[in-house]
């Protein structure tokens, strides 16, 4: 088999390039892998390096895999042994071999995320720290942050005594941790790292020893993997890095994508070379990601091009609500599936977690089965569980599951000692746990009580409208407030937010009404309607099923039909991005990906109207539909006309009279922006209109009591 056969131009000089520094500029669906694994077949094939002189970098797991059966596929040789693997990987590895040198014990253990969080709580209680001064969680990320940078407590620089406190903990927590024997993921890196920095003889060892280095998703390096990388490359070695700056979308997880121009600068890379034809998607698809990313400044600059021709047009819709872009979605799945696509083939992507309620909902209605990649479906989250467990205790107290998994949750200092006894107490009288409450005395007891009072409180709450009850539960019960001393927590609170539009969404549809002096109905049909949303049509493996996933979830996946929900503004880009350094052109990088993961159809989908926080809000047009030309674009719906961004809170334009879907007026003898008054709102501005005769709705700005949409046939209003 001759290796270099079917790899174009660019493919072939990056393979064959003789030992120096190269940098591979490898766009979407351009043959990276091809490229990389062939690299260093070509290297073994002809004598330039043994398979044990080569050392290889991924970045997960699955992808050195891949690479090594790959290259047994392309030589015959015995690939076990050989150093391909990820970062914490190698690491791992050679501290294992020199663990001596390293100051670790011979056995030492690897702690993951959650091992790591159970380490740092136990570290607090052993100080008697208090963990709402200092979270656990945002404690373990401040430590991981630093160890990344290369950093430690000593070299920490703390000008306030908050930070100098946890700097302090840090410090606790090392000598904790080198006590046991254990070592964090962060500590891995850093720990070989300083392993080889402090020592010569191993690291002229080792830079002997790898006379070649090849690294993949190089735009995805941290500062401290650059620098070990750098390390072991000494005076001698060839860095032959695989990356593409349009897809650096993780600098939230530290990822540095100036890594890219310090390496071109620093190691003076004569070799740049660009992977540029795809072979993924049609031309159409392409055009619109290279001008979408174009709009960024300091990029290494590449474009895409395929020989696959242009394709179909980009298929662009616009709904009124979020609701109606989930059913015109289902409505399209079910056309796709009647034209032979398999359902496998076709992804929803969104910017947030929390689109996926919406979007799960109407493929729930509609019977047809989807799989959440990367993460759970919306009613299995941890946070939403919880929530969930609250409102099942308003409605039943003797719900044994629901009480234990938040009898504790916020914590509130109820131990397993607690719990044995009540347990015990409950086994006694034969009851359940919170009949059994009375039985436990002491501390435990006087904790059990509160945590009993606190139900009291939500269960006189249980005759409230189910929207604002969930709303009550969720600040009552202290989720709320345990999420947002969370580091991480904005997503959870994102989709603790989605669940009361959830609840919102299930009023409007079941139509349920509350009795007077009972318990509401409503709460206990939507109980069982999560339940049964949680428990149907999540598919089996091996099931042609429809792909849900975040935008970030999709990076190295490709379909071939996709659709992009939720392109507003404040959306997708986030509205976090207008606040963060840089924060616009990752979003752009971020919507670069997701378009770039559709192979022959994609569509683009945005709406008038979406419940966010548990309020209508009214969204513009996300600037990336404006940034790709007309030419490439098919509206679905009628467009509205083009929008500024240049403002945080830009001007709306209407129409001058109501729009509908027919395209007439409403027929109501109100007018856009008319005042009106309602008896329960207030006063308000009509700002849009849709539908005609019985189904006629406005949408009305009521200022403090936010956007509304109401039906006229239903809502008073009166002009004002």
């Amino acid at each position: 088999m001759n290796l270099l056969e079917r790899l174009n131009e660019p493919q072939l000089a990056a393979v064959t390039l003789p030992p120096q520094h190269a940098l591979i500029l490898a766009g979407a669906g351009s043959g990276k892998t091809r490229v990389l694994t062939t690299r260093l077949a070509w290297l073994i094939s002809t004598g330039q390096v043994s398979p044990q002189g080569v050392l290889a970098v991924t970045f997960t797991n699955k992808a050195a895999k891949e690479m090594l059966a790959r290259l047994s596929a392309m030589l015959p040789i015995n690939v076990k042994g050989m150093w391909v693997g990820t970062f914490h990987g190698l690491c791992n590895r050679m501290l294992r071999a020199h663990y001596r040198d390293a100051g670790l014990p011979q056995l030492f253990q690897i702690l993951d995320s959650a091992d790591q969080l159970s380490a740092v709580k136990r570290m607090l209680k052993s100080l008697n720290v208090d963990d709402e001064k200092f979270p656990p969680r945002e404690l373990c990320w401040f430590i991981n942050a630093q160890k990344e940078a290369g950093l430690r407590p000593a070299a920490v620089e703390a000008w306030d005594d908050y930070t100098r406190k946890r700097v302090g903990l840090y410090e606790a927590y090392e000598t904790q941790c080198q006590k046991e024997g254990v070592v964090d993921f962060a500590e891995l890196l850093l720990r070989c790292y300083e392993l080889l920095e402090r020592n010569e003889p191993l690291r002229r060892h080792y830079q002997e020893r790898f006379r070649h280095i090849l690294v993949d998703e190089f735009q995805d390096t941290n500062k401290l993997q650059y620098r070990w990388l750098k390390l072991l490359a000494g005076e001698g070695a060839a860095l032959f890095c695989v990356g593409d700056d349009d897809q650096s979308i993780y600098a939230f997880r530290g990822a540095d994508v100036g890594n890219m121009r310090d390496f071109e600068r620093e190691f003076k890379v004569a070799n740049l070379i660009r992977l540029e034809q795809n072979y993924r998607s049609h031309g159409n698809i392409l055009d619109a990601a290279n001008a979408i990313i174009q709009n960024n400044p300091s990029r290494l600059g590449k474009n895409l091009w395929t020989e696959a021709g242009a394709g179909e047009p980009i298929r662009v819709h616009e709904s009124y609500s979020d609701g109606d872009e989930a059913r015109f979605i289902v409505e399209e799945v079910k056309a796709l599936s009647n034209d032979g696509h398999a359902r496998a083939e076709i992804a929803l992507l969104y910017r947030s977690n929390a689109q996926s309620r919406a979007l799960e909902h109407a493929l729930f209605n509609a019977g047809i089965p989807y799989r959440v990649y990367g993460g759970l479906r919306f009613f299995e989250r941890a946070e939403i569980k919880h929530a969930l467990a609250y409102l099942r205790l308003i409605a039943n107290p003797d719900d044994d599951t629901a009480f234990a998994r938040v009898v504790n949750f916020p914590a509130r200092g109820i131990g397993a000692r607690t719990l044995e006894q009540l347990a015990d107490a409950a086994r006694t009288r034969g009851s359940s746990l919170h009949a059994a409450i009375a039985d436990v005395q002491g501390a435990g007891g006087a904790k059990l009580a509160a945590f009993a009072s606190l139900l009291v409180k939500l269960r006189e709450a249980g005759q409230l409208p189910l929207p604002e009850l969930v709303t009550h539960v969720l600040d009552l019960s202290a989720l709320r407030t345990h999420y947002q001393n969370e580091k991480e927590g904005q997503e959870r609170l994102a989709n603790l937010d989605e669940l009361v539009n959830a609840a919102i969404n299930f009023v409007t549809e079941a139509g349920t009404v509350n009795t007077e002096g009972e318990l509401s109905a409503e709460l206990i049909s939507f109980l069982a309607h999560a339940a049964l949303e949680a428990g149907e049509h999540q598919a089996g493996e091996g099931d042609d099923a429809l792909q849900l996933m975040t935008v970030h979830s999709a990076k190295g996946l490709e379909f071939n039909v996709v659709f992009i929900c939720g392109l507003e503004e404040g959306l997708f880009p986030h509205e976090n991005s207008l606040l963060e350094d840089k924060g616009q052109e990752e979003e752009r990088r971020l919507m670069y990906v997701a378009v770039t993961r559709a192979r022959q159809r994609l569509y683009l989908c945005h709406a008038q109207t979406r419940m966010l926080h548990g309020q209508t809000r009214y969204n513009l047009p996300s600037r990336f539909i404006d940034e790709i030309p007309a030419g490439l674009l098919k509206f679905l719906t009628a467009r509205a006309g083009k929008s500024s961004y240049g403002a945080v809170s830009p001007g709306l334009t209407f129409d001058p009279t109501p729009r509908r879907r027919d395209g007439g007026g409403s027929g109501s003898g109100f007018r856009i922006g008319q005042t009106v008054m309602h008896a329960k709102f207030g006063l308000g501005v009509i700002v849009n209109a849709e539908g005609g005769g019985a189904d006629a709705r406005v949408q009305i700005n009521f200022g403090n009591a936010g956007m509304k949409w109401l039906a006229l046939s239903v809502a008073k209003l009166e002009p004002a």
